[in-house]
């Protein structure tokens, strides 16, 4: 005879709720590396080209070019590493629904960051307008934010509404100096840093505890 279907009891109701409210479930080390490392990385390009704007890293073209590359290639990596990582742990599909959403919506974030690249470097190619590109900073750190403010929806954990809030900031801040190129490079690198880094090292923290759980 087939086994009889299990009945969900009233207590199993109030965990799942329960899971959706508080968040549980480990975080994807992915989704933690591109924040923790992307914050670095870019945060130190940033420096690297305040260090030009001061006359501190004065470079031949092509070590400049072969440098800003470089950071990238970093980038591309730390970021390998994490996806292979999490899938060899079967950690992208695992964890409650709230875990989950979460992981969505940042996936979601990045397509998007991926379309505004590409409207804003066409744009800026076919109008011969660096500070066109300068605008795509400004929109990722408003997609950033919307993100943010998912994640302290689902977790009401205080530090990732002050990440939504200062992304908005950010992002106004960004769009209002682009043609103030020291003091965009100022705003970008602090936030980098300050919005992207240090809450990356939080979910670094929690990806690791919770790969220790397991």
């Amino acid at each position: 005879m087939p086994a009889k279907p299990r009945l969900h009891s009233p207590e199993d109701d109030l965990a799942f709720m329960r899971s959706i409210v508080e968040g549980g479930g480990r975080v994807p080390m992915t989704l933690a590396v591109c924040y923790l490392a992307g914050g670095l990385i870019y945060g130190a390009q940033c420096l690297f080209h305040l260090g030009q704007v001061f006359g501190v890293v004065r470079l031949p073209d092509l070590a400049n070019l072969i440098i800003v590359v470089g950071f990238t290639a970093a980038f591309l990596v730390v970021l390998t590493w994490a996806i292979l990582r999490d899938r060899k742990q079967g950690a992208l599909n695992r964890g409650p629904t709230a875990s989950r959403t979460l992981s969505a919506a940042f996936s979601a974030t990045g397509m998007a960051n991926t379309a505004v690249i590409i409207v804003f470097a066409v744009g800026a190619i076919r109008d011969k307008d660096f500070a066109i590109w300068l605008y795509y900073a400004a929109i990722v750190f408003a997609l950033q934010a919307a993100a943010w403010y998912v994640a302290w929806m689902l977790k009401r954990k205080g530090w990732m509404l002050a990440t939504a809030l200062g992304g908005w900031v950010t992002a106004v801040a960004l769009g209002v100096l682009v043609r103030q190129p020291l003091a965009y490079l100022g705003v970008c690198t602090i936030a980098l840093f300050l919005l992207f880094a240090l809450p990356g090292l939080i979910l670094f923290r929690d990806a690791r505890a919770g790969s220790k759980a397991v």
